[in-house]
């Protein structure tokens, strides 16, 4: 994964609401939640809520599908698990290898 895509994905989640929204979204699986069903949980007013969804689908972090009147996100795993890679990808590389 890029930097500058890493670096994105670490900024939305930076923020305490869209951190709050995205773990949420995690918990629900891969068959996603509805916004309202999100709205009506967490609290978050529609209009915030929705600018905070759009930042999170601008990053990767999440996908948007819509069925009827209802729009769904869903986390994007894969995404996630691209960013928790790229932060571990070095882990200890500068540690001795001979003791």
């Amino acid at each position: 994964m890029e930097l500058e895509n890493v670096a994105k994905a670490l900024k939305e989640l930076g923020h305490p609401t869209r951190l709050t929204v995205f773990k949420r979204l995690v918990r629900s699986g891969h068959q996603g939640m509805a916004v309202g069903e999100v709205q009506e949980q967490l609290g978050i007013p529609g209009s915030t809520l929705s600018h905070h969804l759009s930042s999170l689908a601008s990053a990767g972090l999440i996908s948007q599908r819509r069925e009827g009147r209802t729009l769904y996100c869903v986390a994007e795993y894969q995404q996630l698990q691209g960013v928790i890679d790229f932060l571990v990808e070095e882990c200890c590389a500068d540690t001795a290898q001979d003791n």
